[in-house]
Formats: structure tokens, sequence, C-alpha cells
């Protein structure tokens, strides 16, 4: 397995985590505070095979973490280890991305298998990563769009959301669900900053652009036509 890395603010479940996964000769970097693994994703997110997350630490915490490693188009596994184990908050970590939910404590033989397998499947399309719908295509792991057989240069803002549209294809898009998805929960501006993106992602994607049916009301909806 390839180096993971662990963002944990317990010293010694670290150096436990570190240790066993060692013996299985794998390499875990650690991280101990939100501030610092913001500034690490943020640089230095494509070097890890998969991510270890906390959500109780200091600085940012796990979930805008978490947060920050999907909008960057991140493919990386995570999986959130903590003492957190209520309803609401396993949601909010699948709803966030998140792979797996564990919560402590837990068996460390249990934890490395999981991260074995989401790192043996995430490695399967080794090259790329292809979402397909009609004209359009988006390749998650080179972050390429193609749009009629060319290839469209798009804003991180205008590739979130088109991502968010071909994994929920033929479903109807609430502007609430991509505000959450593309700009974050504690966004607190219009709504109406959405229809200017899609006005926008619609534009570079030239007669491909079609494909984004507005349904007055109630949100957008990608189809293959």
């Amino acid at each position: 397995m390839e180096k993971i890395l662990l963002i944990e603010d317990d010293i010694e479940m670290c150096e436990i985590i570190r240790t066993y996964f060692a013996e299985k000769g794998t390499e875990v970097f650690s991280v101990q505070n939100g501030t610092d693994a913001s500034d690490l994703i943020r640089e230095e997110i494509h070097r890890y095979a998969l991510v270890l997350l906390d959500i109780m630490l200091p600085g940012t915490d796990g979930f805008s973490l978490c947060r920050q490693i999907r909008m960057q188009n991140s493919e990386v596994p995570v999986i959130f280890i903590t003492a957190r184990g209520r309803e609401e908050d396993i949601l909010s970590g699948y709803d966030l991305g998140c792979d797996d939910y564990i919560v402590k404590p837990f068996l460390l033989s249990v934890l490395y298998s999981k991260c074995e397998a989401l790192v043996r499947r995430a490695g399967l399309p080794m090259g790329s990563r292809l979402m397909t719908c009609g004209d359009i295509s988006l390749d998650t792991r080179t972050l390429r769009c193609f749009a009629g057989g060319k290839e469209v240069d798009l804003p991180p803002k205008e590739f979130a959301i088109l991502r968010y549209l071909l994994e929920h294809e033929n479903w109807i898009v609430s502007r609430d669900a991509l505000l959450d998805r593309v700009w974050g929960y504690d966004y607190f501006g219009s709504d109406r900053v959405v229809d200017s993106h899609i006005k926008k992602l619609r534009k570079a994607l030239g007669s491909a652009g079609s494909q984004i049916k507005t349904l007055v009301g109630r949100g957008y909806k990608l189809t293959k036509e």
C-alpha cells in the first residue's frame, strides 16, 4: 500500500497506527491539527493514497477538511476515524464524500483491511476515472473536461458543478444542493450565484450546454440530449 495521511490530534493514537501500518509495510505521515492539515491538503494531497481523518481537531475540523479535499476535486479515499458515533455525524461524513466512517475504539486489523481495500479499489483505473453523459465527459483524476470531443477549460467552480450534475444524471438538483456541495455549508450568500455559474458553464460547453436543463423553481437536471 502507498503512503497514507493521518490527521489525528491524539499523539498516542498516531503512534499506534503508524507502528501497526509500518509492520505491514505501509508508511503513515501524521498531522496533529486541522490548520496544518489544511495547508498540506491544499499543496500535497496528490502524494497520498488515502486519508485517515479525525473530526474533532484543533483549528480546522475534520468535516471542513473532508469538504476541502472534495472541493479540490480530489478522488483520494477518505476514512473518518472518530469518537463521534451519532447518526447525524455519520450521515454528514458520507454526505461530504467520505468513503468509510469508523467509530473509536476500533480494531487495527479492521482499519488496515478497510484502507487496503479502498486503495486497491481506487487504484484499478490508474489512468483516469471518466464520467460521461451525452456529449460531455469529465476525467476526475486528470481534471479534464471534454464537450463534443473537444477539451474545455473549466474554472474550479464550474468543474465542481458539472461533476455533481454528472454524479446525479437525470436527477433534479436544487440550488441548495449545489451550494452545499460546491460552496460549502457555511456559505451565506444568495443562491442566485448558482445561476450565474450555470450560465458560464453552459457557455463554456458550447452546444453541449443545452444538456443542462432548468426546471423553474426546482433546480437543474443534466440529460443526454
